[in-house]
Formats: C-alpha cells, sequence, structure tokens
C-alpha cells in the first residue's frame, strides 16, 4: 500500500451524517415505544432515501431532514397502522398524537397541541413516555 494514501475512509459528508442522525434519532423514538418492527424500520429507510434526494435539490435543509423524517414516519404509520406516538402528557379524554415542531427548521420536538407543551425532542421520546408508547 502507498504510504502516502491514508487507509482510512473519505470522511462522511454533512448530509450523509444528517441522514444517519436522522435515523438513529426517529428509530429511538420507535423503539422506546416498541413500534421498530422490520416493516417500519423499511419506512425509515424508505424516508431517508426520500429526504436524501430532497436535501441534493435543497442543501440549506440539511439541518431540517431528522423532523422530517420523523413526520414522513409518523404519517406512514398513521396510513398503515394508527396514530404515533401517543401523547404521554395527557391522561384523560381521547388519545391523540403527538406533532413534530417546527414542520420545517432545525431542533424538531414532539409536541402536545391539545396541552400546548413540548414533550420531547426527537430522538428523545422515550425518557418523556417512561419507554412505554403505542401506535
Amino acid at each position: 500500500m502507498d504510504p502516502s494514501h491514508n487507509s482510512s475512509r473519505t470522511p462522511v459528508s454533512t448530509l450523509e451524517q444528517a441522514l444517519h442522525a436522522a435515523r438513529a434519532l426517529v428509530l429511538a423514538d420507535l423503539a422506546s415505544g416498541d413500534v421498530a418492527a422490520a416493516d417500519v424500520v423499511s419506512m425509515v429507510e424508505e424516508s431517508v432515501t426520500q429526504r436524501r434526494w430532497w436535501v441534493e435539490q435543497w442543501p440549506d435543509g440539511v439541518g431540517f431532514v431528522a423532523g422530517l423524517v420523523a413526520q414522513d414516519v409518523q404519517d406512514a404509520l398513521l396510513e398503515r397502522y394508527g396514530r404515533w406516538p401517543i401523547c404521554p402528557v395527557c391522561g384523560s379524554g381521547d388519545p391523540h398524537a403527538l406533532e413534530i415542531e417546527p414542520a420545517l427548521g432545525p431542533d424538531p420536538h414532539w409536541v402536545c397541541h391539545q396541552a400546548g407543551v413540548k414533550v420531547a425532542a426527537v430522538g428523545s421520546l422515550g425518557a418523556a413516555s417512561g419507554g412505554a408508547g403505542s401506535r
């Protein structure tokens, strides 16, 4: 091997770092509610693929990827299984899902609009819900 050639891998691009982080954060939230079945993980992978293309078209949106992947997975789960994640804050009334805020921005959080509170950052849902969750 040529000693001038570094054997380490090429540095991961900012886009790939953001996509890997988004995947990890959303998977952590899914796992905290025991929702990370193989078909659901496939939903995450599909979203990451679509968001890779999206950020390639709009590089300034790289900081928004985690919230967008969380929204994509939430929408896909709603179509297949029902609401997710169910609000851990409101103990009475009809069960309702949390929403992502900002809808398009950095530092996304799960928010309960009924109670008007931030519940958890994306990726930290397990700490807010005590690890319990539902589809």
